[in-house]
């Protein structure tokens, strides 16, 4: 079986595009279980305040979309890479 060539360019562009929707996955998943187990059926006398927020929205909401910003920008700087576009015949 003879082995499918790639251009390098693609292989950058799917490696970035699976880190990018992992990042996203594991946030989603972070905050909806977070929010629906710590934010619903709560007495409100039971509610506590960080930063002005309801604890519930701050650890589950501010706190990982902060985390995912600086995340995002230490990928987009350092981990993402500029690659050369093949050449192309004009003719």
């Amino acid at each position: 079986m003879s082995e499918r060539h790639e251009l390098p360019l693609l292989k950058s562009a799917r490696r970035e595009a699976l880190a990018a929707m992992a990042i996203w996955l594991i946030a989603t998943i972070y905050s909806v279980g977070y929010c629906f187990l710590f934010g619903y059926g709560r007495k409100p006398e039971s509610l506590t305040f960080v930063l002005g927020f309801p604890d519930w929205v701050f650890w589950g909401l501010i706190l990982p979309w902060g985390v995912c910003t600086i995340i995002s920008s230490l990928f987009a700087f350092w981990f993402m890479v500029d690659e050369e576009l093949p050449e192309t015949d004009s003719n």
